[in-house]
């Protein structure tokens, strides 16, 4: 292939290069898949202004996220098992977005450490925070987040229990991984991933493994993890979080207005309106479509921002329309990144940075910040 130049080039240029398995991971949704379809095609139904003869000279994408300073209104959000795309692949995509001046989510299921990320990034990130029942490891995490001086903590609240992803069971993907002959058979259909992989010391998961009681290794973890959700967790635990972190706090997952006016209730700084990709409840509305909605419920209380099904720079418009102060992006940097490593994480931002600033233009609008409902033709939802 030519140079990608859209997020559907790298998706094929990534499911060429790295494993079923781990491509699979990332590019699948619950059940069905039906609310992963939605996030896409819900956004494919919104409708824009075509304006003309208006200034279009001197545009400008800049913007804040929780008072961050953003070269667009886009994060990169925390994705689990990243550096199973690309080796050492958080620690690449962090790199890739501070270079280009967009904020970076590492999850607590990352591959590389928060200590890694820290050692190759100058910027403060955002880190992703999944409550366990042993809160003495939830606070040894937030203690190594506040030590490598993240700078806001995304806690995701749409995770008590985990969804079933077929795809998963069928690859056999587990921590740890279950040697096959079919899985033997992805690895060696991709050669060069194999050998970067062999070429990084970073093929667990760093911020569980050696800092979870009796988790000090990767036999150990999958028995851990899977009776450490929380399905307890609840708004008291929040507060608890929002008081021992001390700093700018977002609360992930939000997909209900009742939800979004108790998220708000907390003194949290942002919500992200999101189903976590289409990955957790199969048959929940769109992300996009319950935008509106939480808007009107709690916007003028909570910044607002959302994820999921975002493959453009239009999506990306279309959010800030409906009242977005940010948007995140996982399935497309991650397929930048399975693609071409940290040159693919920049090649994906810039897709959706030119798409965006092209058609704010063709909207009649020359800041990011202007942008409202008024360059909406038509909203279904």
């Amino acid at each position: 292939m030519s140079k990608p130049l859209t997020i559907a080039d790298l998706k094929i240029l990534a499911r060429r290069r790295v494993p079923k398995m781990f491509f699979d991971y990332a590019d699948s949704g619950a059940w069905t898949e039906s609310t992963y379809r939605a996030n896409e095609d819900d956004f494919a139904k919104i409708k824009l202004r075509q304006r003309v003869l208006v200034d279009m000279t001197n545009r400008t994408l800049e913007t804040t996220m929780i008072g961050e300073k953003a070269m667009m209104p886009v994060a990169l959000a925390p994705t689990g098992m990243t550096g199973m795309q690309h080796a050492d692949g958080e620690m690449l995509a962090a790199k890739a977005a501070e270079e280009f001046g967009v904020p970076f989510t590492l999850s607590t299921m990352s591959i590389c450490s928060i200590e890694d990320v820290a050692s190759v990034t100058s910027k403060p990130f955002w880190f992703q925070l999944y409550v366990m029942k042993d809160r003495g490891f939830v606070e040894r995490l937030i203690g190594r987040a506040k030590a490598a001086k993240c700078s806001a903590l995304v806690v995701t609240a749409d995770l008590q229990i985990l969804g079933q992803r077929h795809k998963d069971l069928r690859n056999g993907l587990s921590a740890p991984p279950k040697w096959t002959l079919k899985s033997f058979m992805q690895l060696a259909t991709r050669p060069q991933w194999c050998l970067e992989m062999l070429g990084t010391k970073r093929r667990g998961f760093g911020n569980i493994v050696g800092h979870a009681s009796n988790v000090s290794d990767l036999s150990s973890l999958g028995a851990w993890t899977a009776e450490q959700f929380d399905p307890k967790l609840s708004w008291d635990d929040i507060r608890w979080i929002k008081d021992l972190w001390g700093g700018k706090l977002i609360i992930k997952g939000i997909l209900d207005e009742e939800d979004a006016r108790a998220a708000a209730d907390t003194g949290a700084d942002a919500i992200i309106v999101s189903n976590h990709g289409g990955r957790q409840l199969d048959g929940a509305p769109s992300s996009i479509s319950m935008l509106p909605k939480i808007i009107d419920a709690v916007g003028d209380r909570i910044e607002v921002h959302v994820d999921g099904g975002i493959r453009s720079g239009q999506d990306v418009l279309k959010a800030v329309a409906l009242g977005a102060r940010g948007t995140y992006i996982g399935r497309p940097f991650l397929y930048g990144l399975g693609a071409m490593g940290k040159d693919g994480v920049t090649t994906a931002l810039n897709v959706i940075r030119n798409e965006l600033d092209i058609t704010m233009a063709l909207c009649g609008k020359r800041d990011i910040q202007t942008v409202d409902r008024s360059i909406l033709a038509n909203v279904p939802f």
